[in-house]
């Protein structure tokens, strides 16, 4: 099966200094494939360039070397309806829910600039706001409030939305739960293991903890010391 996003031979170095610059290399020739339907786990210790890997595959960063490839093709080399396809198709959902939201914007304003995007009609944005909001089990009674007004689980399950609504293959999930109480912790992952039995999404999940990645990884990759190690 062809995956829907691969990193392949990625490389990454960070340049620091301003007259006499240093160079220190995160990490080296990392390939990761992603398919539908299938969780890959990320591990390793704080500034190992985990999230960085992330990052790039979700075309947010540039690598130093290596290429990352959606549907076997290079994404630089995508333009026009080929690039918008890759980033609807492949998203990502950040580590901090109410810092992924403008805390200026209310919930209702925040689905409804995806609808926007999309050029859905607006006498649709009602119907999808309500089926969006029961998919992730929340209450369009949140509409009319801020982030800031709401918990860290719900603000995560809002960001859900938002990416839902863009139909994507695959989600690249940095760390989704780790500013999260352990009780809200359980229902977002178990939310995001019935999403991908009901969407067939494919998720590289990002995270520190073994016991998030014993319940969702069907396979684990661990970086150390630069380079990528299979776990299990």
């Amino acid at each position: 099966m062809l995956a829907v996003l691969k990193a392949e031979n990625v490389s990454k170095v960070r340049e620091s200094g301003i007259f006499r610059k240093t160079r220190r290399e995160i990490f080296q020739n990392i390939t990761l494939e992603l398919e539908e339907g299938k969780t890959v786990g990320l591990m390793g210790d704080s500034g190992s360039g985990k999230t960085t890997v992330a990052r790039i595959m979700a075309g947010l960063e540039k690598p130093s070397a290596g290429r990352v490839l959606f549907q076997g093709r290079d994404i630089d080399s995508l333009h026009g309806k080929e690039f918008w396809d890759y980033k609807r198709s492949v998203q990502m959902v950040f580590q901090d829910p109410e810092g992924s939201l403008n805390p200026r914007k209310s919930i209702e304003r925040s689905i409804n600039e995806v609808l926007g995007l999309l050029r859905v009609p607006k006498r649709e944005w009602q119907e999808r706001t309500l089926d969006i909001l029961h998919t992730v089990g929340l209450s369009e009674e949140l509409l009319c409030r801020y982030p800031g007004q709401v918990s860290g689980g719900q603000n995560q399950r809002i960001a859900l939305a938002r990416v839902l609504l863009l139909e994507p293959r695959v989600m690249i999930l940095d760390e989704p739960t780790s500013a999260l109480d352990v009780s809200v912790q359980a229902h977002v992952l178990s939310l995001l293991r019935e999403l991908q039995k009901k969407l067939g999404l494919g998720y590289l999940l990002v995270s520190h903890q073994p016991e998030v990645m014993r319940n969702m990884a069907h396979e684990v990759f661990v970086l150390k010391n630069g380079c990528l190690v299979e776990s299990g």
